[in-house]
């Protein structure tokens, strides 16, 4: 390909460019690319704004103005609510299903994980990804959801599947997808290389030319795409344009730490990798300013924060290190590291925040624990999950060994006690819910966690795969039958889930891009007061989590309460400050209205 050629004299112009756009576009390509391919990538970009008719938008709404404290994101796949038989495709949305007989006026914002054909891995082995898979319908279901939904999708981005037609024809030898992946001598040094899977990083494979070895971060179904070709790059970004005409508006930017790759560095959070997050960034800014860009990078917290950019590039990051670190504090009756983190973390760019979640369809990264807790609470964390049913997956060092990468169980399994006693696990649950949907940003609600579900170690016989066992699909019957039966885990949860969603639902100090106070109260407590934007309502958060009732004596402490003034609790509708004294429960959270 000769990126170096005289563009063609219709895009001379790029009557679909601003020009802001068109300079920050040629900066990113730039530092990508060189400035030889500036005018090649100009031309390709161009030509994919006409293809799909995008002129620059003259509207000035930030994500700063689409988020509010109504806003809560449902993960889910899009077969999580099964159809019955002879149905032809998921009773997760349309009429008399799920989501808008149960959800609807709850959460405002569904999560679809990959809805796309693919041949592994639930959805992340892409074997098209301008398709959909039939047991979701068709684009036209998508765009009938994106009516009742603000919708979010994956756009995978650092690998493809063996199966799809991009990977057939690299076997085959057919250009341009000789240049879509990325090969490489196995007597190459890759120990430098980040691994977040224990797996081989290079596959053999058989191509007409004879045996290749290609990069393979995750499975040797999941083949790893080649961004050091722009043509590529434009792929990806005619897929991304067509899924914010299909009716998406919250794009997740899948495993994109790892997207460039170059031999001799870890290859993770490489200047390209970011300058591509930029890209993106600065083609919704001009073209679609509703859209909300989140990154996911599931690695220690400042790494994590580092694809804020400087405000320019995602959103949203997924805040990763709160699950493990909530889930620390809430077993171990200890709220210091919660703590000491949460005052740790930084005024945000603006229009960024965060993207809170206690689970998801992986497991619990331990990665983002880092340096957070001592290395002998770490061990105690991982080996208590094993105890409760779960498993542990791990990750190659650099040196060969195996560590901990992530937790594979139910986060509602999670806080069982394995010594045969439930007496505290509903409470304990609960109150890290709670705590979550309180926090600066925006709340994720993955759907198992929703119905409490219990970890699927039959799932996981099954497939072998640890992950199977949070990703359980229920039958519409089943799960239903369970909504209705006060005896079951999922009725109570569920329920209850729906009542603080209610409440919070109507309190600005929730508010995403709000502010956050943490106090450092006692190990006991874990305390932070939340503010709406404009600082017209403020809520102070307390959480006990400890399996004792807590009286606090206000006087010496650092609260913003007055000693001899009475609240109560949002929550619970009942009064927790009597007499300069705050009342808690075992494992209770209030909500106190200043």
């Amino acid at each position: 390909m000769n990126y170096s050629k005289t563009p063609d004299k219709s895009y001379m112009s790029y009557p679909r460019f601003s020009t802001s756009f068109k300079t920050a576009a040629a900066n990113h390509f730039e530092k990508i690319y060189g400035k030889e391919k500036v005018s090649y990538c100009l031309d390709e970009t161009h030509r994919l704004f006409e293809e799909y008719n995008i002129n620059p938008s003259d509207n000035n709404t930030s994500v700063r103005d689409v988020w509010s404290h109504k806003d809560q994101i449902l993960i889910t796949y899009g077969d999580m609510v099964r159809p019955e038989e002879g149905e032809p495709v998921s009773k997760l949305h349309k009429q008399h299903t799920f989501l808008n007989e149960y959800l609807k006026g709850y959460i405002s914002t569904v999560h679809i994980l990959p809805f796309y054909p693919s041949s592994s891995d639930d959805g992340f082995s892409v074997v098209d990804y301008k398709g959909v898979d039939t047991r979701m319908g068709g684009w036209d279901d998508i765009e009938a959801m994106s009516k009742d939904f603000r919708l979010m999708g994956d756009l995978v981005m650092n690998h493809t599947s063996r199966h799809s037609s991009w990977f057939k024809k690299y076997l085959k030898n057919k250009e341009p997808y000789t240049g879509y992946f990325i090969e490489v001598d196995p007597s190459t040094d890759v120990s430098a290389v980040t691994r977040p899977r224990s797996t081989p990083l290079l596959t053999p494979v058989h191509t007409e030319d004879g045996e290749k070895f290609v990069w393979t971060t995750f499975s040797d179904d999941q083949i790893d795409v080649n961004f050091s070709n722009p043509d590529l790059l434009f792929r990806y970004i005619d897929i991304f344009l067509l899924y914010l005409q299909e009716g998406l508006s919250v794009i997740r930017l899948d495993a994109v730490a790892y997207i460039w790759k170059e031999i001799g560095t870890s290859c993770i959070h490489l200047p390209q990798t970011h300058e591509i997050v930029k890209l993106m960034r600065t083609i919704v800014d001009h073209y679609a300013p509703e859209t909300t860009l989140i990154t996911e990078t599931n690695v220690p917290h400042k790494e994590n924060i580092s694809y804020f950019g400087d405000g320019d590039e995602t959103h949203m990051v997924y805040q990763f290190s709160l699950p493990p670190l909530l889930l620390h504090a809430i077993l171990t009756e200890n709220a210091f590291y919660l703590t000491s983190w949460a005052k740790s973390l930084k005024n945000l760019p603006e229009n960024c925040t965060y993207f809170n979640f206690t689970s998801s369809h992986d497991g619990i990264g331990v990665r983002p624990l880092e340096g957070l807790v001592p290395d002998e609470e770490f061990n105690a964390l991982v080996e208590g999950m094993k105890k409760r049913g779960g498993f542990v997956s791990e990750k190659q060092n650099p040196d060969g060994t195996l560590s901990p990468y992530e937790l594979n169980i139910t986060y509602f399994d999670a806080f069982s006690d394995y010594n045969g006693s439930q007496s505290y696990q509903e409470k304990r649950y609960i109150c890290s819910q709670i705590i979550m949907l309180s926090l600066q940003g925006v709340p994720g609600i993955y759907f198992h966690n929703l119905t409490a579900s219990r970890n699927n170690v039959r799932g996981v016989k099954i497939t072998g795969r640890y992950r199977t066992i949070n990703r359980k699909k229920w039958s519409y019957k089943e799960l239903v039958d369970s909504l209705n039966d006060p005896d079951t885990n999922t009725y109570r949860i569920f329920n209850r889930y729906k009542e603080i969603l209610s409440k919070r639902n109507e309190h600005a100090a929730f508010h995403p891009f709000g502010t956050q106070t943490v106090y450092d109260v006692d190990s006991d407590l874990f305390c932070i007061e939340r503010r709406d934007p404009d600082g017209m309502e403020r809520i102070v958060v307390a959480a006990n989590l400890t399996s004792k009732i807590k009286e606090l004596e206000l006087q010496d402490q650092h609260l913003p309460f007055e000693v001899n003034k009475t609240y109560g609790d949002i929550l619970s509708e009942k009064k927790c400050i009597v007499n300069g004294v705050l009342y808690l429960k075992p494992f209770q959270v209030a909500w106190i209205m200043l």
